[in-house]
């Protein structure tokens, strides 16, 4: 069964030179999105990615630009918003790693290991909702929206209905 929003290709058919390709979202593929997402609404999605594999050091990289329109629920009023991405991205796939080698070459912590290629195809649909799922806030929240913490208690109550100032009389 074929995935919504994917663009399989196959690594080792890549040509030398740069490759460049465009998505658009239909509507199902942006239901699709909000779905995976776990959003209200993907409004619109535009992908742009260049791909080059470099033949020497067995690295694909992949750079690109995504436009998105999402609707999110802010966590403070929990009304839906609208939110505009538009940003550059860049990662980098090893098309000769596999899991087990970057396992033993997973000790120097410092240095970004790209990614790994499995079963020799890379999906450009997977790479664009990787990078907005990235970009995404945790906590979404309309612009100008502040979380105020009021206590429903005051201090002077506290002490008074304080659980424990029954035992202090008891010391008495």
């Amino acid at each position: 069964m074929q995935k919504e929003f994917s663009y399989p290709l196959i690594v080792a058919d890549m040509p030398l030179n740069e490759q460049h390709y465009h998505m658009t979202a239909n509507a199902e593929n942006l239901v699709f999105l909000a779905e995976v997402l776990q959003i209200p609404e993907v409004k619109s999605l535009d992908a742009d990615f260049r791909l080059k594999l470099n033949h020497n050091t067995n690295i694909l990289s992949i750079s690109g630009h995504i436009k998105a329109e999402i609707v999110q629920k802010s966590v403070i009023s929990l009304e839906t918003f609208s939110t505009d991405y538009d940003f550059d991205f860049q990662t980098e796939y090893d098309v000769k790693a596999t899991l087990a080698s970057q396992k033993e070459e997973g000790d120097d912590w410092d240095k970004d290991m790209p990614e790994v290629v499995i079963g020799g195809k890379i999906d450009l649909g997977d790479i664009a909702i990787e990078q907005i799922a990235l970009r995404l806030d945790d906590y979404p929240r309309k612009d100008g929206e502040e979380f105020s913490f009021v206590s429903e208690f005051d201090e002077e109550d506290d002490v008074k209905n304080n659980p424990f100032a029954v035992l202090a009389k008891l010391k008495k």
